[in-house]
């Protein structure tokens, strides 16, 4: 599956993004299981709220870190992430 960047992306309403004490990390919470989380993926998914296409999300990231030429390493993951059913595109 490949990311419509003119398309909102929203995470999935059958996963839950939340800080796990425990692990001292985001996770994916889901009723199969948890995925833990790098900082990076979790910056990307908090992102990922329903307001925002790919460009609004690798702009809000690129402007929050002070940096650029985020878009390809985004891309990819949130393909990983549309794939495993963790966002929803609309």
């Amino acid at each position: 599956m490949t990311i419509n960047p003119d398309q909102i992306i929203r995470f999935s309403p059958m996963h839950r993004l939340q800080w796990e004490e425990a692990q001292q990390k985001d996770v994916i919470l889901y009723p199969e299981g948890m995925v833990e989380l790098n900082q990076s993926s979790a910056e990307i998914l908090k992102l990922c709220d329903g307001t925002r296409n790919l460009a609004q999300i690798v702009s809000d990231l690129e402007e929050k870190f002070a940096t650029s030429g985020l878009t390809n390493d985004i891309t990819a993951f949130l393909e990983v992430a549309l794939k495993n059913g963790w966002i929803q595109q609309h």
